[in-house]
């Protein structure tokens, strides 16, 4: 008899156990980004979990070659407002800001350098980021992150992501994951020092 409610018991505590993870994984579903759906603003390449740089601290610095064949390094930016941005050409979210990005761009060039690094590393090919970039007509500058080091020293886990460095260099305000839109950047560049 009591072999038979211990038993229960023991059939009953398990139950309660496999319905409560039932219900608590139906109401915290996530993406492939591994982002829960209803926070995923950007599509995730690397594992999330990743916070980025703290304001206040130096951007670190990285030289890379631009889609334009020039060669490309953060640090010959100091003394300017700078936005870094980083993007893939398969990232609908990215695709979504680009315009954005692109008129801001037209419309405040002389006041802050606006810095859009392709994760070449995470594209199907340089071809790709290329055509799409000339389809659209944009003219910022786009470095190309083939080895993914840029991607590395600004721990970026979700694109796009878009850091805020002020004439200083250092990193002024928390980075941004997911799309950005004009007045947000003109919010931003206010902001900046």
């Amino acid at each position: 008899m009591i072999k038979n409610l211990i038993g229960i018991a023991v059939l009953v505590t398990l139950s309660i156990i496999v319905i409560v993870g039932l219900v608590d994984n139906n109401t915290n579903k996530t993406s492939w980004t591994g982002v829960p759906e209803n926070n995923a603003e950007g599509a995730g390449i690397v594992a999330p979990g990743q916070t980025g740089i703290k304001p206040g601290k130096m951007a670190p610095d990285f030289e890379l070659q631009t889609l334009s064949g020039d060669t490309f390094k953060l640090s010959d930016l100091r003394g300017k407002k700078v936005i870094l941005n980083f993007w893939a050409s398969w990232c609908n979210p990215c695709k979504e800001e680009m315009p954005e990005m692109q008129k801001f761009y037209e419309d405040h060039k002389d006041e802050v350098e606006v810095i859009a690094v392709n994760l070449t590393g995470n594209e199907v090919g340089v071809k790709a980021a290329r055509d799409y970039i000339n389809k659209h007509n944009y003219t910022y500058t786009i470095p190309l992150d083939k080895d993914l080091v840029a991607r590395e020293k600004y721990n970026v886990s979700i694109i796009p992501t878009t850091y805020f460095i002020g004439t200083d260099g250092k990193i002024q305000h928390p980075h941004k994951a997911g799309p950005m839109t004009y007045e947000y950047m003109t919010k931003m560049l206010d902001k900046l020092k």
